[in-house]
């Protein structure tokens, strides 16, 4: 089991890749600390995990990443209940696409809330135990359109570039004094989740066409992704941003 008896916190647990990642690392050994602003999306992740024999290891907690206060709460708390914090996986983001426009300043807001500010609240609020312990894992969820940028994804775009901003000065910053702390990002493409189950389909068409491996990713890709970033495999990995498309942009 390559996460055994680590505690890892995952955001936006409750659904697609996150769901998926939580009950990956549970079958790792894992003790996962699943976290979602979804009560609902929660619950369904805490049947499946007691239909797969996967319950004990997992604990919920229902948090709204863009609330500075309710993170810290939330991670004191797992610290508490679990005495360290192994591994961070910074999942939970939002979409909210327009012209740059059309774009409202309430669309700009929440994805800069949710995908950029959540990633620095939860990564401020873990990795003052990280540097405790002097080691942990943190992989954030970046894209591909935050390298190559997206039409109607001003939004969305920036937060990604901000993402791949983080995690590169926090790959330098989290061992200055000697701590083995990891920081990556990963650049997915098409995945088939809620996000892209809203595209026309002759869009999914199209990108399937332009993929070399002709067809978009599964959730269970990403997470087997995240488990190598997280797992002690990559130790000597930090500081990267790594795609999984299937191909797309070669």
């Amino acid at each position: 089991m390559r996460l055994k008896d680590k505690v890892c916190i995952v955001t936006g647990a409750g659904g697609g890749i996150g769901k998926a990642t939580t009950l990956l690392f549970l079958e790792e050994g894992a003790k996962a600390a699943a976290c979602d602003i979804s009560k609902e999306a929660l619950e369904s992740l805490e049947k499946e995990a007691t239909e797969k024999g996967l319950a004990e290891g997992l604990k919920t907690f229902i948090l709204d990443v863009t609330n500075r206060e309710e993170v810290k709460k939330v991670v004191d708390e797992i610290y508490k209940t679990f005495g360290s914090i192994d591994v961070l996986i910074n999942n939970a983001g939002v979409t909210k696409d327009q012209l740059l426009l059309r774009m409202r300043e309430e669309d700009w807001d929440f994805v800069i809330n949710v995908n950029l500010k959540g990633v620095f609240n939860m990564t401020q609020a873990v990795a003052k135990y990280m540097l405790k312990q002097g080691k942990g894992s943190i992989v954030n969820a970046s894209s591909l359109v935050g390298v190559y940028g997206n039409i109607g994804q001003t939004n969305y775009s920036a937060t990604k570039a901000g993402v791949i901003g983080m995690t590169k000065t926090w790959a330098k910053e989290l061992t200055l004094r000697g701590a083995q702390i990891r920081v990556n990002a990963i650049a997915p493409g098409f995945i088939r989740t809620p996000m892209t189950e809203k595209l026309p389909q002759k869009i999914m068409e199209q990108v399937i066409e332009r993929t070399p491996l002709k067809r978009i990713g599964e959730p269970e890709d990403v997470a087997r992704l995240y488990l190598f970033l997280a797992s002690d495999e990559s130790s000597f990995i930090t500081g990267q941003v790594i795609g999984i498309d299937g191909g797309l942009v070669i």
